[in-house]
């Protein structure tokens, strides 16, 4: 991702963060980041007729990150490090996405997972009124994007933090996803 790219996002997110701990952008104001990279993503999945896809992350040495496409319905995403990342690299040589995206759900290295459930392939949303809510798993905190931050346990603006967290690094890992699509799938 060019560096310019990847700064615009960074600046983003912060001043997201910044107007929901200030106050002055409500949970329902709150812009997903993600949105225009699942767009992106489920674009080029569909024109490939792709129901997997997978990629390093070359920003976390021994990382891969995979997505499991139910087209028009739900994203389900997977970043983590695997103890035999060769056996990965063999995979995506092989372009054996969906093994990947087993694989990284079921033996990832501890600690090192993030899982996300992206109900309406539609990026995060913070606050998604009758939809059904989207889900982020990193280790041992798994945060349920359903706008209720009191019931989970959470002031506002760490619940709008966790967002802008959580919808940061899911727009990167949909850029490397949506690189490795574009591509070809090679």
């Amino acid at each position: 991702m060019p560096t310019n790219l990847r700064a615009g996002r960074r600046v983003a997110s912060l001043a997201l963060a910044l107007a929901l701990a200030s106050g002055s952008l409500s949970l329902a104001a709150a812009q997903s980041k993600s949105a225009a990279a699942a767009k992106q993503l489920t674009d080029v999945l569909d024109r490939l007729k792709l129901d997997a896809i997978a990629a390093p992350d070359p920003s976390d040495p021994g990382a891969f990150v995979a997505a499991l496409y139910f087209q028009g319905g739900q994203l389900l995403v997977v970043s983590a490090k695997y103890s035999a990342p060769t056996l990965i690299t063999a995979k995506l040589a092989k372009k054996d996405y969906r093994d990947i995206y087993i694989d990284l759900n079921a033996a990832s290295v501890a600690g090192s997972k993030i899982f996300v459930m992206d109900q309406a392939c539609d990026g995060l949303v913070a606050k998604p009124g009758d939809s059904a809510p989207d889900t982020w798993e990193q280790g041992t905190t798994n945060t349920i994007f359903d706008g209720d931050f009191k019931k989970a346990k959470l002031s506002e603006e760490a619940y709008g933090k966790a967002f802008a967290t959580a919808d940061e690094k899911y727009s990167h890992i949909l850029g490397l996803l949506t690189a490795q699509a574009s591509k070809g799938g090679s």
